[in-house]
């Protein structure tokens, strides 16, 4: 094992918005489009007051539609900007919206990579109105990494492949834990995760030197027995998307990798001419990268996106056959939970 830092490292900040919040859909053309919103949906619905809509949605919710005025009416204290799109751009309707929100009296909060600042009408709305704009791809001065053992237990999410649900997983892993009375935290590093904790690093929009480095600040040594639930992004073998996986297995310092993979996917997202990898050969690249910084990491857990399985024995089936072929527990977070991830994750770190 190497030796621990005992350096302090700064606490992370609080979040600078506040829920309530409306979930801005736009046109979002389809589900996927509106995942940042649906996932705070789903994981914080109690601070979620309803969604506002364009003319050409095509999905909800299932929240009340409500105009801006509403919203505020209802209690909204802050619209998010839920709907991602190629390029994370915002349109002229988007621009539009968020103004009127401003002026409503709103806060605004986007997940998109073009910044609310970049248009001055979206400045200027938030200044008369004395409202906040919160960017949440917008990453914080960091340090550079440094491998230097740190105290605390970590778990890190990987996976197959991007949108495989590594977010999904983490979360249904704190929620486990905490229902059994053990200290854990999720550590967010996307724009949607950030919503949900209130805090996080947008690894997407850090440069590469510090990807390491975030991942180290955002877990920072803790000695009260808990773990860090590290939310993974990319995956090792996405040719897009690797450097920042494999920064995040070198900064997280896991002690624990659960792998997250959708069953049924032909080819990596984004890229027909390259196969998703074999869970076998996935897993063990994974925990092989993951030992220049932890050499005692382990595989706690498989975690699947089943929702398209075809209903709940195939989906049993499915989590059977991983298991006999990897001899770790295998669940859908959503549809199964994690009890079983849990148990394992439990069972190897008892001391």
């Amino acid at each position: 094992m190497l030796p621990i830092d005992p350096t302090p490292t700064p606490a992370i900040p609080a979040s600078p918005w506040s829920p309530p919040y409306l979930l801005y859909l736009g046109n979002a053309p389809d589900h996927l489009a509106a995942k940042t919103a649906r996932g705070l949906a789903h994981w914080r619905p109690q601070w979620c007051v309803g969604q506002f809509r364009g003319s050409e949605c095509k999905t909800t919710l299932g929240l009340p539609d409500l105009d801006f005025r509403q919203a505020v009416e209802a209690g909204a204290k802050t619209m998010i900007v839920g709907v991602a799109n190629a390029g994370g751009v915002m349109d002229a309707e988007v621009v539009r919206h968020v103004v009127a929100a401003l002026d409503a009296g709103m806060n605004i909060g986007s997940g998109l990579h073009e910044r609310l600042t970049s248009h001055p009408e979206i400045v200027a709305a938030a200044e008369r109105n004395a409202r906040f704009l919160f960017d949440a791809r917008q990453a914080p001065a960091l340090p550079v990494g440094n491998g230097r053992r740190r105290a605390g237990l970590r778990l890190l999410a990987v996976g197959t492949d991007c949108s495989v649900g590594k977010m999904y997983t983490t979360l249904a892993i704190e929620r486990e834990l905490r229902s059994r009375g053990v200290r854990a935290d999720f550590r967010a590093t996307g724009q949607t995760g950030i919503f949900i904790a209130g805090a996080g690093v947008p690894i997407d929009a850090v440069v590469a030197d510090f990807i390491s480095g975030a991942a180290e600040w955002i877990s920072p040594a803790r000695d009260d027995g808990g773990w860090d639930l590290i939310e993974g992004q990319g995956s090792l073998f996405h040719p897009s998307y690797a450097g920042v996986s494999l920064g995040l297995l070198h900064g997280a310092q896991a002690d624990a990798l659960v792998l997250c993979h959708e069953p049924g996917r032909a080819h990596m997202r984004g890229l027909p001419h390259y196969p998703v990898p074999d869970l076998k050969t996935c897993l063990e690249a994974n925990l092989e990268a993951a030992r220049l910084t932890n050499p005692d990491v382990v595989a706690v857990g498989v975690a699947v996106n089943t929702s398209q399985a075809g209903g709940a024995d195939n989906a049993a089936r499915i989590c059977k056959d991983i298991e006999d072929l990897l001899g770790l527990p295998c669940q859908d977070p959503v549809g199964m939970g994690v009890a079983r991830i849990a148990d394992r994750l439990q069972a190897c770190f008892a001391n």
